[in-house]
């Protein structure tokens, strides 16, 4: 676990990281006021915050930040929910989180029904689960879920400042509704050739033409190909434990890639 845990832990992002951040930032406990939301699909919300103070956010792509609700846990304590950040920095006071309604979560139900407007109390950022850009390499990124919400803000990080290195997202999903952020990615995709999208879906429709099952089965395939022409080439993995595991066991032990090439954050 890194340095700078505080717990509790949400369910979400439990990190388990092996990336370390260019530089490393302090927590600092502050208000953040809601002032989007949306549906990025059938339970999933995304939030955009705006600190309080309207002091630039700072922070780097890929790392979380945790709030402290209004609510209490089982032993009287403010509950607390850690989140990846789905943006990236631009010296705003802006923040983007992508949040799963849990069955039966008092934190994630609280959050889905939380009206702009409304202020929460945030502590952050923390995590070394980063990418520095000045040491960038081509990059496969494996997600599952809201796993994707670190990639969305290293992508856009990267891309912001004009790097070209092949940025590949391996990202598995149940079923079309649940690709989360998809038109945005497309739309990315398609002005910057750089990125490139592998979705994986495990509950494919009729008509399904791209992948499918789990993303552990696609990892070596994918994996073969962008080193093939980039040996550097470095590995990012978020998601349930589960996917995780097997992911890395396909890259270290099937592989053998070195354990400095492959960065793992794991949720749960």
């Amino acid at each position: 676990m890194p340095a700078l845990d505080f717990s509790p832990r949400r369910r979400h992002n439990q990190r388990m990281s092996s990336a370390a951040p260019a530089r490393p930032l302090v927590p600092e406990t502050f208000t953040a006021r809601l002032v989007e939301a949306r549906l990025l699909g059938p339970r999933v919300r995304h939030l955009v915050f705006a600190r309080a103070d309207e002091k630039p956010f700072e922070f780097e792509a890929g790392q979380w930040v945790q709030l402290i609700l209004p609510l209490a846990d089982e032993k009287g304590r403010a509950l607390r929910r850690s989140y990846s950040i789905a943006s990236a920095p631009n010296g705003s006071s802006r923040f983007e989180l992508a949040v799963t309604k849990v069955d039966g979560g008092p934190g994630s139900t609280w959050l889905h029904g939380l009206e702009p407007g409304t202020s929460v109390e945030v502590k952050g950022p923390a995590g070394t689960f980063t990418r520095a850009l000045d040491t960038a390499a081509p990059s496969l990124f494996i997600a599952t879920g809201t796993g994707v919400a670190p990639f969305r803000g290293m992508i856009h990080d990267a891309l912001a400042k004009g790097r070209t290195e092949p940025l590949w997202l391996l990202f598995g999903v149940r079923t079309p509704d649940e690709y989360l952020f998809r038109d945005e990615l497309e739309a990315l995709a398609t002005k910057h050739p750089c990125l490139r999208l592998e979705p994986s879906l495990s509950r494919p429709p009729p008509g399904w033409t791209g992948r499918t099952g789990y993303v552990q089965t696609h990892v070596k395939a994918l994996w073969s190909e962008l080193t093939a022409s980039h040996p550097g080439a470095r590995a990012y993995i978020c998601g349930v434990k589960k996917m995780l595991t097997a992911a890395r066991e396909v890259l270290r032990v099937e592989l053998g890639v070195d354990r400095k090439q492959v960065h793992l954050e794991a949720y749960d």
